[in-house]
Formats: C-alpha cells, structure tokens, sequence
C-alpha cells in the first residue's frame, strides 16, 4: 500500500509486513497493467462487468440504473444485511451474526500451559500458547465432522513494540515527535523466535460455539527452532549446506508464514514469505549468492535475530537464507513428525499454496509472490493423489513441475514450466542443476519472460466453477506513464482481482484465458477507476484485495489488507463478492476489524456454518480514527482489542463467525 503517514510513527517490522521497499525485479518484463491496458483499449470498449464503473453512475438514464441495481441484488448469491462500513477500535459484523474470539495471542493450548502474562514472557511459555500475528487458517476434520476438527494457524511475523512494554520511546527532534525502540535483548529475541511458525490444535463446537480442546492429543506449537526437513531436489545441495547442517537436509525452523492451504489427503502446508527481514550482516566479498539473495531483498535487517544467533548473520552463515523461502508441508496427525520444506514448489515470497484435484487426479496448487512486479505460479504434482491410500500421498510434492504465469493482450495465459535444460535455464545462464533453477526461482522466472503482477497475494482455485481467483494487492511503484484509461492506475494503491479459465476446465493445462474481474477502489471517485457493480453500496466496495476464501457453495469471500483512514476511511474487513450473473461484481461487506488491523484467513467449515476469521497486527500503525500520525505501542495503543483491559496488550486473534439461531453463513 502507499504509507499516508509519517515514517517517523513506523515500525521496521510493520513496514517490512507492507513490503513497501524498492521494486527489486530488475527485468524489463511487460507488467500485468501494460497488458491489461493494450487488451481493452484495443477492444475500444470494455465488456461485462468491465463495463460498469464509478462514471456510468453518473451518465445515462437513472432508471437504467435502477433496473441495473435491481437485478444485480435479485441474483446475488449472498443474503445477508450488509455491514457499515468504518472505523474504531472494535470489530464488527454483519446483523444477525455473532463473532466470538476464539484463540488469542497467549492462550494456553496445552493441559500444562501456563496462562499468559505480558509482563512475564519466556520463549518456553510461548512455545506452550497461541503464538503472534495470526495469518492462514485451516481446519482438517476429525471422522469427517464439520463441528470437530483440527485447527491450522500460521503466526506470521511479530511486532515487538506491540509485545513489549518498556522498549519504545517517543522523543523530539527538530518539532517532530519519532518513536524510537530499544534493542531487544536475547530472551525477547527467544520470546519472538518462539512466537513465529504455526499451530495446531483441537477444537468442537458445542451448543452452537467453538471451544479449545486444551488436552488434544494433536495439539503442536511450530516455532522458528522447530526441527525440519529439506525435500526435494534442493535437498543436500552444497548451496543449502551450513556449518550447523553440512548435509543440506537439516532446518531448525520456520517464520513468516503468511498464507498456507491445506491438502486433499489433510497436512498443512506453510507458505514461507518475507524472508529477508530476518538476516543481518554482509556476505564474503565476491560471495557467488550476492545476486541471488539481490533478487530477493536479502538481507534487510528489520528483525535482531542476527545480533543473538550467527545463523541470521550473513557473515557468519552465508548459505542459511537459501534454507528458507520454500512450502513447509506438516503432518497433523503425529505431533512428533518433522515438518518437510518441500522445494520441487520453489524458493520465493510465497503467499499462499490452495490447491485442487484435478481431473488426472493430480494435484494442482497456486503460488503467489508477493512483492511488486513479481510473479503467479502453479504447482503441478507428477503424482496423482489416492484418497484410499493416504501413504501413497505423502511424498507428492517432492515431484512435480513449477510454472510461472506469462499472461497475454488477447486474454490467453501461458503458463511456463521452470525445468533445468529448458529455454534459456541452461548452464550457460548460471544453472547446474534443478536445484540451482529452484533456488533462484524468481531468476529463472524473469528468463522465462513472465508477466510482472502488482503483488500477487493469495490465488483460490474454485472447484465449483472451475475458475481461478488471482488477489493483487497494489502497487504503489507503478509510474505515470504506465496509466491507461482502462486500468492500472499511477500509485495502484488499490488492486485487482483477475480470474482464469483453464483450457477444457482442466487445471494441469499449460494455456487458459483470464479477465479482470475487478478493479478495486472507491466507485465514487471517477479516477480511480473501479469496476464495483452499480448495485455496489458506499459500504460494499473495498481495495488491497488479499486473502480470499471459496466457500462449499463456490461463492467467493475476500479479505483486505492496508485499508485506514487516510488510505480508504474505512478499515479492513471481509467482503462477499459475486462471480456469476448480473450480480457479477457486486460486493458486500459482512466483518470488519479493529483500527491497525489486517484481515487475514478467512476460512470456511466444511457446513459452511462457521467463518473463520484471523484479525491480524491490531492496534499497529501511526494512526487512529481520532488523529492521523500517532505511532501505537505497548503502553499507548490505539486499541486494546480483543480483552479491553488496561493491563492486557493489543493481542492478534482468530475469531468464529456463527450465524444466530444457527444455519449457514449468508444463505
């Protein structure tokens, strides 16, 4: 998003979430807004719902309009009384529903946990509680029940002026005030360290409400030091290979798992992210990965794990960073087994890793890279999945082909296989071996000529309708003389939503079509340039599409990130979107979260009775509702959600969504 606010009220850790550094693709690849442009300006007009935008509001007979309206609500997929839009330091949903905090920063997840106490934290207790930032969320059931199962977290990334109290100073200089934190010290380190990576643990609905089953023999804590295993083709390979693992097979841990998924034969896969922000220190002079870890941002130094442990000290541990970046698949069912980064699914910013069966049986999962002017990939296993053998599964994504996306003017993608000896991922471009091409997997993408996306964040397959959703989230870097009349927009701090049509329905396939299913933004402002249906209220339309969700019905829920006061005057939320028929476009809102907050999952049980949300950094950023640049921490936040007690902190939460009386969401 473009940062409306002060750097000086702005913690490295928030900024390194928004990924609003320097655009780090050095390729000269044509931009998904490029092409988009030439596609519709050489089509002189704009079909379908392309063709309703914030300025046929203003023009043409009203009735039309009201005809247009009317129809559009008639055939929406979604009933329920929309949501007010706002902003203040509670969360909000739709009328008719309840949302209950489930998890919280801190809660106990064991018999033997101890309760949470902010003023006495120890990365021993921490590894026995719900752990930070709530991203992803999953649920695998237990003996097929929709009201019993386990629930999947991944725990992003950690702000430690929102953990810690005593670390933040507010001073002035030069008639400015500027917050400035202390260095953490080794335990607080331990402390983040231990609140990073995922977790699992048991939960049953009972008499219409979600409870923590404290004593489930499948409850697990995956932090930054938990043990690991290399897969793949990268496995063992000299570039993997540290001080501490001079096999190349050996990780200790996990972090800044944004989005993830969950397979058809029930793990939990982790989609690694911003990596860069964890490693501090310069490589060897003439060290052979200067370029590679270039590509990636590497390292950018937000976090202070490299003053306390030489692995994140690039100095000390060049080759550590090529251990991270990768699709960490777990086991649920054994708490012992040892996670395995499975790295056929490549090395970059993942976000994200949904999935689908395809009609040959082989799975398909979507990868986005989530960085401006980066990347779309798919998955393809080589296997096919056995649903009466789930042995038969458990190494399936050690084999199979990566692809990247190359996206056309005539509405057509390619979808390019990143195979070692193919094309220009060769020996004589830097390439020994399948290895190497995984690695540098954003390098081989840019040799590929794929299409350079405005931060492709989570891509959703919908089994109902065979189509693909694409979030893109924004790209504040895109420059003047890119804009065109039909799309991207100078600063896109707003985004898109493309949807793909694989050919034949069949999601292995090599081509597909796509469309902009919409361009986000307020419809009200004419220059902005949204595509919202018309039956769109002021309260329905949103921007910094993110996370999304496709429920049992194939309807589509999408999540937001980066929305405030300044940005959009309204925080963010969950939004329902229509796909289908003259609703197509039309959108809804039906949650929204706390001032500082990004809302993140969402997930759906399998009754579709219950919305899974995760509120995500609440209380974070340099502003309010109240007054625009007041940096938030420990011991001045701008909420207290979700306990609202003067000696509690802000504390990220998953929160269920449960329809009043019982029934299934939005029907």
């Amino acid at each position: 998003m473009t940062d409306h606010r002060s750097p000086d009220t702005r913690f490295r850790t928030s900024l390194l979430e928004e990924n609003d550094g320097p655009a780090i693709n050095p390729t000269d690849n044509r931009t998904m807004g490029d092409i988009i442009a030439a596609r519709f300006s050489r089509r002189g007009f704009l079909k379908g719902s392309l063709a309703v935008s914030a300025i046929a509001a203003t023009v043409g007979p009203l009735a039309m309009i009201a005809a247009d309206d009317a129809r559009a609500a008639e055939g929406s997929a979604f009933k329920f009384d929309e949501l007010e839009a706002g902003i203040d330091d509670k969360h909000h949903v739709a009328p008719g529903y309840d949302a209950d905090v489930l998890l919280r920063w801190g809660d106990p997840l064991f018999a033997d946990s101890p309760e949470f106490d902010p003023t006495k934290q120890s990365a021993e207790a921490q590894a026995r509680q719900f752990g930070y930032n709530n991203d992803y969320v999953g649920y695998i059931a237990i003996d097929g029940s929709a009201e019993h199962g386990l629930l999947v977290v991944n725990h992003e990334y950690t702000n430690p002026h929102l953990m810690f109290p005593g670390i933040v100073s507010i001073v002035e200089k030069d008639g400015k005030k500027k917050a400035e934190v202390a260095p953490l010290s080794k335990e607080q380190v331990d402390v983040e360290m231990a609140a990073h990576g995922g977790t699992i643990v048991e939960i049953r609905k009972e008499g219409g409400k979600w409870q923590v089953v404290r004593d489930g023999k499948r409850n697990r804590r995956i932090t930054s030091t938990t043990e690991m295993a290399l897969s793949g083709p990268v496995a063992g390979h000299d570039r993997v290979k540290t001080n501490a693992d001079p096999s190349g097979t050996k990780v200790f841990g996990t972090f800044n798992n944004c989005a993830g998924g969950v397979t058809p034969w029930g793990t939990y896969v982790m989609a690694e992210e911003n990596i860069h922000g964890y490693f501090s220190g310069e490589l060897p002079e003439g060290h052979k990965e200067a370029a590679n870890y270039k590509r990636l941002g590497i390292p950018e130094g937000a976090y202070e794990w490299g003053a306390h442990y030489d692995r994140f000290n690039l100095a000390k541990e060049p080759n550590e960073p090529n251990r991270f970046g990768w699709i960490v698949e777990v086991d649920v069912n054994d708490p012992n087994s040892t996670p395995r980064k499975r790295t056929a699914m490549g090395r970059f910013k993942h976000e994200g890793a949904e999935s689908i069966v395809a009609k040959d049986g082989r799975v398909v999962f979507y990868l986005g890279d989530d960085e401006r002017f980066d990347y779309v990939y798919k998955f393809v296993t080589k296997g096919a999945f056995n649903a009466n053998d789930h042995a038969a599964n458990k190494d399936l994504l050690d084999e199979g082909t990566l692809h990247v996306a190359k996206f056309a003017e005539d509405g057509t993608v390619d979808w390019l296989p990143i195979v070692f000896g193919q094309g220009p991922l060769t020996a004589e471009n830097g390439f020994g071996s399948q290895a190497d091409v995984l690695i540098e997997t954003r390098r081989a993408a840019d040799l590929l000529g794929a299409t350079k996306m405005d931060r492709p964040e989570d891509i959703q397959p919908n089994g109902v309708n065979g189509k693909v959703y694409v979030m893109l989230t924004n790209n504040s870097k895109r420059k003047a003389d890119q804009v065109d009349a039909a799309n991207p927009r100078a600063e896109n701090a707003f985004g898109h939503i493309i949807e793909i049509t694989e050919t034949n329905g069949d999601f292995t396939a090599t081509k597909g079509k796509w469309e902009v299913l919409l361009k986000c933004g307020d419809p009200a402002v004419a220059d902005v340039g949204a595509t919202f249906s018309t039956a769109t209220t002021a309260n329905g339309w949103f921007g910094m599409p993110d996370n999304c969700a496709v429920d049992s019905a194939g309807r589509l829920w999408v999540a937001t990130d980066g929305q405030g006061p300044k940005a959009t005057g309204r925080t963010d939320g969950l939004w329902a979107v229509d796909t289908e028929g003259a609703a197509r476009a039309t959108s809804k809102l039906f949650f929204r979260v706390p001032i500082g907050a990004e809302m993140c999952g969402p997930l759906f049980a399998p009754d579709d009775q219950t919305a899974f949300v995760a509120v995500q950094h609440p209380g974070d950023g340099g502003e309010d509702w109240e007054g625009f640049g007041r940096p938030s921490y420990y011991e001045d936040l701008s909420t207290r959600w979700p306990d609202f007690k003067p000696e509690m902190p802000v504390r990220p939460s998953v929160v269920a969504i449960t329809k009043q009386g019982g029934g299934k969401i939005a029907v």
